[in-house]
């Protein structure tokens, strides 16, 4: 039997908007807000763009940008901030998502980006992406925290399914995607073609009953 939806749920489709509204985020380690262009876009790249950057203690060595953060994204990497800036900028006007600049809490800087995309209310689906973060924050639970938050503001929202899409070679993307209790379901051959590149889609998700396991 395959039974409609009960009216509780489904009342929800109606209370979504299709571009999700601004929210802020606060953990332990990092709080989340909408991308700023003009308060953010400087910052985003200097964590980002291959040099050594220290602040508060804590330092990260000059590194080769690309392997760090930008091989798996769709652009980048970006040689000055105005390219990230508009970057950024046309990704966050996109219709079905709301970008978020990750700030972390201990050296008073933004250090990623996390983003809810392809929202889709009628399905009570919504997708984790455009992640990224530079070195400076790599390894220090940031990335696990902002998810966390990201997860738990989605279901408290009333979406049924948080999905989480990578490259299939992607694997710090694939191990940080189980570690954080998502599920993998397969991947998609031929899925894309980005930076000229030929990408197959490895496709994760949680739903519901799995976040109320994981945060009862």
């Amino acid at each position: 039997m395959n039974e409609p939806l009960p009216v509780h749920v489904l009342s929800r489709i109606a209370q979504l908007p299709l571009k999700p509204e601004p929210v802020v985020l606060t953990g332990e380690r990092v709080v989340l807000r909408p991308f700023d262009h003009s308060a953010d876009t400087e910052g985003l790249h200097a964590v980002s763009n291959g040099k050594a950057f220290t602040l508060r203690g804590r330092q990260a060595e000059a590194y080769d940008a690309d392997e760090r953060v930008w091989r798996w994204m769709s652009d980048g990497p970006f040689t000055d901030a105005a390219a990230l800036g508009r970057w950024l900028i046309a990704h966050a006007a996109r219709p079905d998502v709301l970008s978020l600049t990750v700030h972390d809490l201990a050296i008073g800087w933004p250090v990623g980006i996390a983003t809810f995309m392809a929202n889709s209310p009628r399905d009570l689906k919504i997708e984790l992406g455009n992640i990224w973060y530079g070195p400076i924050a790599q390894g220090t639970g940031a990335s696990r925290e902002a998810t966390r938050l990201m997860c738990r503001h989605a279901f408290a929202l009333g979406y049924r399914r948080v999905e989480w899409k990578c490259n299939a070679l992607n694997e710090r993307s694939r191990r940080a995607a189980l570690s954080y209790g998502f599920t993998y379901e397969g991947t998609q051959d031929a899925h894309m073609i980005i930076k000229d590149r030929n990408r197959d889609t490895a496709w994760y998700r949680m739903l519901d009953s799995d976040w109320r396991r994981i945060e009862p």
